[in-house]
């Protein structure tokens, strides 16, 4: 476990700007581009066959392929080299394909960019935070986290609610536009986060780090047991990034209706996301973990009743509650995953995080997909049950390793 090493606030205010300010513009551009990405490749919204949802699916999900094939090596890079650069550099490379991304409709084409894009994703997000983990001291460390839950989650959802409300304000021959927004969003990120960077930010190469000896010391059961709930949980979120547009389309609702939906809510995160962390820093982070794993799965029965026996006034009021429990399981996993790691491999230990949460992006739309199309609604039950399951079982087991430590006075 990495020991806590105090720091000055008015030096490291900073460096922690910039990365929650390059977070916002980055999540805002990629939520952008991802709300309109399945109407983008049909050219519609609604009447999506086997084969084409099998089409979106396909493309959809070569962003996460590659963050899950590169983004190992995205965090090696970053601590053999230095945060910044890496995020920067992601930054910069993923404004450039989201620019080429609105030159073509051709499927083949925008799978190989989806593709690359991945790799830049990958390499953000696991620089983003080494880098929080590295500015934050244990007893503030949820509460950073949160912040920085919250900046990322809110630049998804304002993205999200920018997309959707582009599809129903513009034809859809102009959505090229919404990608040229991505990308613009993606360059003031890098332009504000770069002002808010000391000018030192270049580090030096750090030569203590050997990949071949770090990778033993990540690949740990407690480093596994934090970061694998997020393959679920992405299992569930990935098949929803893609396909909530043309979902709320074919029952009804409004791009413009959901796009406010999503914008309201993403005020909640702003407030929910730092109050989970003070309460995992003051009351344990395990305590804020089986809240939100009780929210989850609470959210999972309740998606399932959905299906079942449609929008019901008191199964929309248990899923509002038991998304709102939910919430908390983000920062108080995130602050767990910084505890456990050691400085000289931090940008690596969290590359697993982003790794297995591509992975769960991969595994949940090729899920889902599957087992609607062969089982319909059946099949959408067995999909939120299993994520239910999942995510229970690996916090149980996390919890008696705990336990277990107490005992034999070797844990926290």
């Amino acid at each position: 476990m990495a020991m806590p090493v105090p720091v000055d606030p008015a030096i490291e205010r900073h460096p922690l700007t910039a990365v929650l300010t390059a977070t916002l513009f980055v999540r805002f551009g990629f939520g952008i581009t991802v709300a309109v990405f399945a109407t983008y490749i049909l050219g519609r919204s609604v009447g999506l066959d086997g084969s084409q949802v099998g089409v979106v699916g396909l493309v959809s999900a070569m962003a996460p392929t590659g963050e899950f094939t590169t983004v190992l090596l995205s965090g090696a890079v970053a601590d053999r080299y230095g945060r910044f650069p890496v995020l920067f550099v992601g930054m910069a490379g993923s404004a450039i394909l989201l620019a080429l991304t609105a030159l073509t409709r051709d499927p083949w084409a925008l799978g190989g960019l989806n593709f690359a894009f991945g790799v830049g994703s990958g390499a953000i997000l696991a620089s983003s935070l080494a880098l929080i983990a590295d500015r934050s001291t244990h007893p503030e460390r949820g509460y950073e986290m949160g912040r920085f839950d919250a900046v990322n989650l809110v630049g998804w959802i304002g993205g999200f609610a920018f997309g959707f409300a582009a599809l129903g304000l513009l034809p859809l021959a102009q959505l090229p536009v919404v990608f040229l927004g991505g990308a613009a969003a993606l360059v003031l990120g890098i332009v504000l986060g770069m002002w808010w960077v000391p000018s030192g930010w270049r580090a030096t190469p750090n030569r203590s780090y050997i990949l071949s000896k770090v990778l033993p010391a990540i690949v740990r059961r407690d480093v596994l047991l934090v970061t694998l709930p997020w393959l679920v949980i992405y299992m569930l979120i990935g098949t929803a990034f893609v396909y909530l547009g043309t979902s709320a389309a074919g029952i009804g609702i409004p791009p413009l209706d959901l796009a406010l939906a999503i914008g309201v809510g993403g005020l909640l995160l702003v407030v929910t996301q730092p109050t989970f962390g003070r309460l995992a820093d003051r009351f344990g982070q395990l305590r804020l973990m089986l809240v939100g794993t009780v929210g989850f799965v609470g959210a999972m029965i309740c998606a399932a009743l959905l299906a079942n026996l449609g929008a019901q006034p008191w199964i929309l009021g248990v899923l509002g509650v038991s998304v709102v429990a939910a919430l908390a399981y983000g920062p108080a996993s995130l602050a767990a995953l910084a505890d456990l790691t050691a400085a000289i491999s931090r940008a690596t230990t969290m590359a697993i995080y982003s790794l297995v949460i591509s992975l769960g992006m991969i595994v949940g739309l090729a899920g889902s997909t599957g087992l609607f199309g062969a089982l319909g609604n059946l099949g959408l039950d067995l999909f939120f049950g299993s994520i239910a399951a999942g995510l229970a079982a690996l916090t149980t087991l996390r919890t008696l390793d705990l336990r277990r430590a107490r005992r034999s006075g070797t844990g926290p």
